[in-house]
């Protein structure tokens, strides 16, 4: 039996950009553990705003 259900969308990648560009922003400015996990935090928001979206 096949599942007809479209499929499911991937955020993680959310996670991995925003932790490379903190970083690099944050390197550029002096503060990159500062900037890796404010973009951290984003991509992860930003995962669990499109694993929500397809949840629903």
């Amino acid at each position: 039996m096949t599942d007809s259900s479209p499929p499911s969308a991937a955020g993680g990648v959310l996670v991995a950009l925003g932790s490379i560009l903190g970083a690099a922003v944050g390197f550029s400015i002096g503060e990159a553990t500062a900037g890796f996990l404010i973009g951290l935090g984003l991509g992860a928001v930003g995962a669990l705003l499109i694993w929500w979206r397809d949840r629903r």
